[in-house]
């Protein structure tokens, strides 16, 4: 028994605990972590992706955004036929990130790697291209 009364414990209670019923407030959002950083001659994204088959995912550079996506479905590791659940959060996921890169990129040289769960995208600095410079004369009228 509380000495305090709180007329809506519970309710408080109710929303406080890992309750089944909303899984959707607490997991099912699957947004992979991101590094991106640049060194002189390149702009790198490291990408968490861990037990992810790098054949589902989409890497992509257009403009100065990279856009990285995929989609994978949880495996059930449990095994067995006729199951008759009561809570399940194995299910099919996807995710989508996108980011603005801090440097103009040569898409045609950019290449990707996956290793250990990391996802390692290398995108070359695109060559600076010549300032061109014009004089604009003032028409005095």
């Amino acid at each position: 028994m509380d000495l305090i009364r709180r007329p809506f414990r519970e309710i408080d209670d109710f929303f406080g605990e890992d309750d089944w019923f909303f899984p959707v407030f607490k997991k099912g959002f699957f947004e992979p972590e991101m590094d991106v950083y640049e060194t002189e001659k390149e702009v790198v994204a490291e990408v968490n992706l861990p037990d992810i088959d790098p054949k589902d995912v989409k890497v992509e550079v257009e403009r100065d955004v990279l856009k990285i996506s995929g989609g994978f479905e949880k495996k059930d590791e449990r095994g067995g036929e006729g199951k008759n659940y009561w809570h399940k959060e194995i299910r099919k996921e996807s995710f989508s990130r996108s980011v603005r890169l801090p440097a103009e990129v040569d898409e045609e040289k950019a290449e990707a790697n996956y290793e250990k769960g990391v996802l390692k995208i290398s995108l070359p600095k695109a060559e600076e291209k010549e300032k061109r410079g014009k004089e604009i004369k003032i028409k005095n009228k």
